[in-house]
Order: structure tokens, then C-alpha cells, then sequence
């Protein structure tokens, strides 16, 4: 690029990409390949001992993929990325990176109800512990935490609840007791929060929702803030000891501030294999280009949506922190001033069966399991997403009997009142 230091909307747009230097074409190949051919015996080696890098398998890495990943790192402030095929799978190989089995983790409670899930149970099978902290107290994380624990995780801004966390006051208790602070910051995007330059050492993301924004493709992304000292500790043998695989290597000397998205790359995508596939990351390169253009529309509507929600009578309340008077603003304005984003809940009165009348009579909002799409999306997660939950879990993760969660489109802002209205009208 032309530019020393482009901005956020030219990187969506070129970062990690150029014309392709046999054929020219400007828009990213889909390098829809298995393998590629080494150049010689040696080559091959240096491949596999991670002596030089370059394209083996799919599996492992892909050209159009090394492209997703450039410019994800590069929007998010990172050192690397590694695309994957779902957030879940981003998850899944952060935490394998790092955990042993009888560690734990603390996280907040006010998670989306999939990595509830994946926490909670998923990972019991690997013999990793979850403990549960409240986002708005740093010193529950701390309480939290012991000998055996690896690593703090919290949302960037809370899915369904839609409510910012202090990242900045999470990572200090996390740094203070040396362990790395992971922040999934899907709901956001980088165009509205960078976690790593409010203390993060990881993000995560699925690419699925606003980065890809156009709900045709399945992905996920883990980035490396190379901030982390691995090896200070002991705590981390997978980047800090001798790895067997490859011939006795230390990856956190060998590789500095990208040891981290190295490993989870040759140790854990290598063996767990939950791969991107060259299409979709293509797809999601695409959604990129023109996420700070959706960003800022789809807060612009939500903004709108939330103040005449407030004022209806059939809705209890309204959580949406881009509201002056909503009691997590100020964390919004101070993480997020660009706006407040695209998803929040509202309470209908009349609880769960007005919720689940509301929803079912929508027509311009689409009912599914799904955020950060170009069209209004909208849930009533207590009988979906969290229905899993027992009745208390439901309300510590912001999904109680009365709430809907909504994901406000790009559509034009009447059109949306609108579709509101009329169903709001049928209860």
C-alpha cells in the first residue's frame, strides 16, 4: 500500500491482499487446492520442520486463507492470525494451546450460550474447568483464580445482553497474576473496540457474524497480540518447552511475539484439523471489505430502534448501552465512541409468551440463531440459544423469560420501526 499508516477502512480493504503475480487478478484467488507441490526434498523438509515457511495442506494453511488472516491481525493490531472453521474452533485451539488437563479458566458469566456450552461441558472432556466471574466485578476474576488457573476470558461487548466490559480493568487483575487475558470481541468488531490496546492478549472472533456480515459463511479467527511473555512462568509448555515434533524446538524463543497463533496452528489445527475452507474464507475477505461502512450503519439503526423501543408501551425495558441514560454507556463511550453496535435486548411485558408472540410476528426480521448479518435478525434466546441453561443460568447470561435479543440490519430505519410496530401491535 501507498500509504506508511492506512487507515482502518483502507486496511479492510487491502491488507494482506495484492494482484496475483501469475495471472494478475486483483480480487483474491480462491485457491480451491488439497496440496502443493514442494520444490524439492529439501523444501519439503524445511516445511515440515517449520524451518521456513510455506503452503503443505489445506489443513494446515491455504494462500487464501494467509490472506484472511494478514488482515484480520492487521485491523485487530496483531502480530498473526489463524482462520478457522468456526468461532467455536477459534476457541477450541485458543484454550488447547494453552491448557493441560486439570487447569481451569475463568470467564464471565455473560456469555454467549454456545461457549456456555462449550465451556461448561465441552471441554470438561478434555479436563479443562470453567469458573464463572462477573463481567462488571474485576476482583470476582481475581477471587477466582489459583495455582492451576491459565487464563481469563470475557466478551468485548456481551452477547445477548449487549453490555461493554471494562477490558482494561480485567487485563490489569489478569497481568497482575500473570495470565493472559482472551477477549472475544465478535459482537464489536475492530471497527468499533480493539481489545488489544485496552490490554487483551488474544482475540477471537467467528467470522461468521459482522466481519463476514452476510450470513453465507461459517468461520472463526484467533489473534496473537504478541504481548504475552510465555515462557515467563513454566505455566505454558506447549510454547516454552521443547517440542518433540519438531526436533526438540522451542516455539516461544524460535518464534517471539507470534508464538502464540504458530502453535495453535501446528499443534492444534495440525492434529484437530477444524480447517477453514478456501471459500469461505474468500467470502469473508469480501465481507470485509465493507465492514466499517456496515459497522456504522448497523449502530446508526440500533440507535434508532432502541429510543422508540424505550418509548412503547408494551416494552418493559430496553438494554442498550448507546442510550444516555442505559447504566453501561459510559463504558461504551469510553471503549466504543464510534457507537454502540448492532445487537441488544429488550423485555416485552407479558414475559416469555409475549416474547415468543413478538418474535413469531415479525416478518421483516429474520428468526434464527444468528448476529451480524446485513438484514435485522431477532431471537427470543431463553427458548433457543440458552434454552439449554437452567432458569438462573438464563438470567446471569442476560436471557431471562422476557427477553428478545435483536441483531438491527442495514435496512432502511423505517422499514424496521415498522415491522416492530406492526407486531408489537398483535400482542
Amino acid at each position: 500500500m501507498a500509504t506508511q499508516n492506512p487507515g482502518f477502512s483502507t486496511l479492510a480493504v487491502h491488507a494482506g491482499a495484492a494482484p496475483d503475480p501469475t495471472t494478475g487478478a486483483r480480487a483474491t484467488p480462491i485457491y480451491q487446492t488439497t496440496s502443493f507441490v514442494f520444490n524439492d526434498a529439501d523444501h519439503a523438509a524445511a516445511l515440515f520442520g517449520l524451518q521456513q515457511f510455506g503452503n503443505i495442506y489445506t489443513r494446515i494453511m491455504n494462500p487464501t486463507q494467509a490472506v484472511l488472516e494478514e488482515r484480520v491481525a492487521a485491523l485487530e493490531g496483531g502480530t498473526a492470525a489463524l482462520a478457522v472453521a468456526s468461532g467455536h474452533a477459534a476457541q477450541m485451539l485458543a484454550f488447547h494451546t494453552i491448557m493441560t488437563p486439570g487447569r481451569n479458566f475463568v470467564a464471565a458469566r455473560g456469555l454467549y450460550g454456545g461457549s456456555i456450552n462449550q465451556f461448561g461441558h465441552a471441554f470438561q472432556n478434555f479436563g479443562w474447568q470453567v469458573r464463572w466471574a462477573d463481567a462488571a466485578d474485576p476482583a470476582g476474576f481475581d477471587a477466582q483464580i489459583d495455582d492451576n488457573t491459565q487464563a481469563i476470558f470475557i466478551e468485548s461487548l456481551a452477547n445477548p445482553g449487549g453490555t461493554f466490559v471494562d477490558i482494561q480493568a480485567v487485563a490489569d487483575v489478569a497481568h497482575r497474576r500473570g495470565l493472559p487475558l482472551i477477549v472475544d470481541n465478535t459482537m464489536a468488531s475492530p471497527y468499533l473496540v480493539r481489545p488489544l490496546e485496552h490490554g487483551a492478549d488474544i482475540v477471537i472472533h467467528s467470522l461468521t457474524k459482522f466481519l463476514g456480515g452476510h450470513g453465507n459463511s461459517m468461520g472463526g479467527v484467533l489473534v496473537d497480540g504478541g504481548t504475552f511473555d510465555w515462557s515467563a512462568s513454566g505455566r505454558y509448555p506447549m510454547l516454552s518447552e521443547p517440542r518433540p515434533e519438531y526436533a526438540g524446538l522451542v516455539l516461544h524463543q524460535t518464534f517471539g511475539n507470534f508464538a502464540f497463533a504458530i502453535a495453535a496452528r501446528v499443534l492444534g489445527l495440525r492434529d484437530l484439523g477444524p480447517a477453514i475452507s478456501p471459500f469461505n474464507a474468500f467470502m469473508i475477505l469480501t465481507g470485509i471489505e465493507t465492514l466499517p461502512l456496515r459497522m456504522q450503519k448497523h449502530s446508526d439503526n440500533a440507535a434508532a430502534v432502541a429510543r422508540w423501543l424505550k418509548g412503547h408501551d408494551k416494552i418493559a425495558w430496553v438494554n442498550y448501552a448507546g442510550l444516555e441514560e442505559d447504566p453501561n454507556h459510559a463504558l461504551q463511550q469510553q471503549y466504543s465512541p464510534n457507537g454502540a453496535g448492532s445487537v441488544f435486548t429488550i423485555g416485552l411485558k407479558g414475559g416469555y409468551e409475549a416474547g415468543k408472540g413478538f418474535v413469531e410476528g415479525l416478518k421483516l426480521f429474520s428468526h434464527l440463531a444468528n448476529i451480524g448479518d446485513t438484514r435485522s435478525l431477532v431471537i427470543h434466546p431463553a427458548s433457543t440459544t440458552h434454552r439449554q441453561l437452567t432458569s438462573d443460568q438464563q438470567v446471569s447470561a442476560g436471557a431471562g423469560p422476557d427477553v428478545v435479543r435483536l441483531s438491527v440490519g442495514i435496512e432502511d430505519v423505517a422499514d424496521i420501526i415498522a415491522d416492530l410496530q406492526q407486531s408489537l401491535e398483535r400482542i
